[in-house]
């Protein structure tokens, strides 16, 4: 313990007095900046990911079940089916519902849009009921002929609460002078909101009977909304209900319906992730670089500790110790700096995003303590590494030539 203490001080004053050395005093100077900016534009990097991840991960489960179970079910089916999910405990609510895609005309504009008729059962497994941006549930629920629209389809139709809009099935029916689609007449009876651009774009929602009716399938569901009681087990939960189904129903998690949306954040969080961490490579070389330049500038020091009796070990231990106090500082200012600058962007809302393009429409911010934990690991090892020639160069200087050329 007391020699370590003795490394570590004199490692502490070459750094000290390494002032008395303009240059290698800069290159110090640059090797904790590198090591800072690094670790805080990896840390600012992987909490504005990890954001982007989780707000969309919300947006998503605001809309939709934690888990869909597919197929064109008759009332018998669906009986059964729920008496099946009732049985799997990490169940915690499900409800049926009806999904078809039609046209939407209104006036002299039309728009394609993907038709939900629900339940108010479905209120249990998202939250959906909370994302109403204007009127109210009670009409579509109750099965009035009335729809309610997402915010971005209505205002690309120009319309509001009270107007009427036509649904344009793609289901053709023989009438009396022809062939036509069928259409239906609906009420606006509100809007939502999800945040979310691709459902609030192209979803519109009716009740279970009226969308029976449209599509003509009276009394079917094409799918059951599930809801569990742990998201973080959905992946779990999905094989527990494959198993208690039989296997005779498809049944997808969010995760694996939104699968090329989150394999590209994911790819993207790594990428950037080993991009950035060049910049503390980078950083390494210069420490690497200064500690060269000390040994080269302490030459005479350490010929007078090699004869006073200081192993090649206590040399290399000494500027190991320096390689890693200019590490820890550099690492330390890092974590101040991105925390700080994480905290900024997350509580400032200093840009704007299109919805249309990133799904929100503002910076996202999470921290996570694993990615900090391998953020200070990766960034520690690396410097250690960098210090390691250094060091071991330094314990090899002939202490004879050192004092009589020092």
């Amino acid at each position: 313990m007391k020699k370590t203490s003795t490394e570590l001080f004199i490692a502490l004053r070459y750094l000290n007095t390494q002032r008395k050395g303009l240059f290698t005093l800069l290159t110090t100077f640059i090797g904790v900046a590198g090591v800072a900016l690094g670790v805080a534009a990896l840390i600012v990097t992987l909490s504005v990911m990890n954001g982007f991840q989780s707000d969309i991960r919300k947006k998503i489960l605001d809309a939709q079940a934690h888990i869909i179970v597919y197929g064109n079910l008759s009332k018998g089916a669906y009986d059964e089916i729920a008496s099946k999910l009732s049985s799997v405990k990490q169940v915690k609510a499900f409800s049926p519902f009806f999904m078809g895609q039609a046209i939407l005309s209104a006036q002299d504009r039309t728009s394609g849009a993907v038709v939900k008729g629900i339940k108010e059962s479905e209120f249990d497994v998202n939250s959906l009921k909370r994302s109403l941006k204007a009127g109210d549930w009670k009409g579509v629920i109750s099965g009035k002929g009335e729809i309610l629209l997402g915010s971005e389809l209505a205002d690309n139709l120009g319309l509001w609460i009270g107007d009427s809009v036509i649904l344009v099935s793609p289901r053709i029916e023989e009438a009396a002078f022809g062939i036509m689609p069928k259409m239906k007449k609906f009420k606006i009876a509100g809007l939502i909101n999800t945040g979310y651009y691709e459902f609030d774009s192209s979803f519109a929602y009716c009740s279970l009977e009226d969308a029976q009716d449209f599509f003509g399938l009276a009394g079917y569901a094409t799918g059951v909304s599930v809801s569990i009681k742990d998201a973080g087990d959905v992946f779990s939960a999905a094989s527990e209900i494959e198993k208690a189904l039989g296997g005779y129903y498809p049944v997808r998690t969010y995760a694996e319906m939104n699968k090329n949306l989150f394999s590209a954040l994911k790819l993207e969080k790594f990428m950037m992730s080993l991009i950035l961490g060049l910049i503390i490579i980078v950083a390494t070389f210069t420490i690497a670089s200064n500690l060269l330049m000390t040994s080269v500038e302490k030459i005479k020091d350490i010929g007078i500790l090699r004869a006073m009796g200081a192993s090649p070990s206590f040399i290399r231990r000494v500027f190991f110790y320096e390689g890693v106090l200019i590490a820890v500082c550099g690492i330390f200012l890092g974590f101040a700096l991105g925390l700080s600058v994480s905290w900024f962007i997350k509580t400032h809302d200093i840009l704007k995003l299109p919805a249309d393009i990133y799904y929100i429409t503002r910076v996202p911010v999470e921290i996570k303590a694993l990615d900090l934990a391998w953020t200070a690991a990766v960034s520690f090892l690396l410097c250690l590494l960098a210090a390691v020639f250094p060091a071991y160069r330094a314990s090899r200087i002939n202490p004879i030539d050192a004092i009589r050329y020092g």
